[in-house]
């Protein structure tokens, strides 16, 4: 007998079809679906596997009535009503471990190329503008980097920049006990005195909307360099590109912005404000489109991972 069927409600890497099919699952996918035809399919399903297609709340949960597990082929997990969802039983299930490298090495991979100018210099050159004294980088080497949350991600970046010769300063609210011996604990305090580098790596929640703020930038004693590849609307852009323009923020890398839209698949063209035309003509903003965790590696590291969860949950 089988283990009932799973709705794709978003694309994934055929590895987790395949492996969920192998465990017993019927696994089904609508292209063309929209929100009402799910809500008419959800009693029939024993599994929701989603990236951000659609919010699972109020509205398709209760409808669910045989749904067992909630596979978020992703890290966040903001989409999704996590509370109503375990009220009715629902185990919801992400896979960070899947992403985390590809996360901690576009963060690095970003960080370099605005440290030591590779935007800016790569279109001179090959514009016949040779400029040498006038594009020096600077080293990671030496820096302290502080590191705001302390997940899969946040560990990720850590151990890969462990290699760099930096202090690494970790704050997670969360989490009092680092066993890693390359970073050090650190309170808020001690981070806004001492930060270089300055890493996000934490859920968009009511607490950390807008955590960064012009407050929060205000209180760094010494000029930081900027990444954020958690989610956009941790971060104020308005309150950053004042930072940027003053000088407090010496650079920035940003993989998401508060101004993508809910399937984090585009950017809301029709309702940007003035501060993504300065963003955006900044040269001391490095920009990619919410891809960091998004490579082919972890695409299919993803999948894997979520077929171990599901596997475990049920015992088999």
């Amino acid at each position: 007998m089988g283990l009932g069927k799973v709705l794709f409600i978003d694309t994934a890497h055929p590895a987790l079809k395949e492996g969920l099919e192998n465990l017993g699952f019927v696994c089904d996918y609508f292209p063309n679906a929209d929100l009402g035809d799910f809500i008419r399919l959800a009693p029939d399903y024993t599994g929701f596997i989603v990236r951000s297609r659609i919010a699972l709340d109020e509205n398709i949960l209760p409808k669910a009535v045989q749904l067992k597990f909630i596979g978020r082929v992703g890290a966040g997990m903001e989409n999704i009503d996590v509370g109503l969802a375990e009220k009715l039983g629902i185990h919801c299930l992400n896979a960070p471990e899947g992403n985390r490298d590809a996360v901690g090495e576009q963060a690095i991979g970003m960080l370099l190329a605005l440290m030591n100018r590779l935007l800016i210099v790569d279109p001179e050159v090959r514009q016949g503008v040779w400029k040498r004294a006038e594009n020096r980088g600077n080293e990671i080497m030496g820096k302290t980097v502080a590191i705001i949350g302390f997940g899969n991600t946040g560990g990720a970046f850590a151990r890969k920049l462990s290699g760099f010769g930096v202090t690494l300063l970790v704050y997670d609210k969360y989490k009092q006990d680092f066993p890693e011996p390359w970073v050090i604990a650190s309170d808020m305090d001690r981070i806004f005195a001492e930060a270089d580098i300055l890493s996000l790596h934490v859920p968009l929640t009511s607490e950390t909307k807008y955590l960064v703020n012009a407050d929060y930038l205000g209180r760094f004693k010494k000029p930081i360099w900027f990444i954020n590849t958690s989610r956009g609307g941790v971060v104020n852009t308005t309150d950053l590109m004042k930072g940027i323009d003053s000088g407090s923020i010496r650079g920035a890398c940003l993989d998401v912005l508060e101004f993508e839209k809910f399937s984090f698949e585009d950017i809301q063209l029709q309702q940007l404000p003035a501060v993504y035309q300065q963003l955006i003509a900044s040269n001391k903003v490095i920009l990619s489109p919410h891809i960091a965790g998004w490579t082919h590696e972890s695409n299919i590291k993803m999948a894997e991972v979520l077929v171990a969860k599901i596997k475990l949950l049920f015992g088999l």
